[in-house]
């Protein structure tokens, strides 16, 4: 597989690894404003989907659909983002954002803007285990 030694995504995990096969891993990324968030980081560097043979495509964009329905069945969010950027790391990977109401940059882009002092709900011990099952559920089955 290619790696780049200078990527943080190629040499660290790039959050907290919810679950992972030889493809991809799905961490839940370090987002205090923003609780839930996760990345569908692909295991090797590669800059652009449209790098990825067609197969590959559909099994990346699979988890990241997945990991999308795990959010919405255990926290509930009033709408989901997704995002693939890779502006300031050229790695290919997806967010996937759980977004509120009440967050304080909605209905802006969580890099947007603070609208206001914002209320999500807590990421407590138990919500994040749920997290991490219904990830793993749903990825797996991807």
């Amino acid at each position: 597989m290619n790696h780049a030694p200078e990527c943080p995504l190629c040499t660290g995990p790039g959050g907290d690894v919810l679950w992972q096969d030889r493809e991809c891993r799905v961490v839940l990324a370090d987002e205090p404003h923003h609780p839930g968030t996760c990345r569908v980081i692909l295991a090797e560097h590669v800059r652009e989907l449209s790098d990825l043979a067609p197969a590959r495509q559909q099994a990346l964009l699979r988890v990241v659909v997945a990991v999308e329905r795990a959010l919405r069945t255990v926290l509930g969010p009033d709408k989901i983002n997704l995002a693939s950027l890779g502006n300031v790391v050229p790695h290919l990977h997806w967010h996937v954002i759980p977004r509120w109401r009440t967050d304080r940059c909605f209905p802006n882009a969580i890099w947007g803007g603070v609208q206001r002092p914002g209320e999500v709900p807590a990421l407590d011990a138990r919500t994040r285990t749920a997290l991490l099952t219904a990830v793993a559920r749903e990825a797996s089955q991807a």
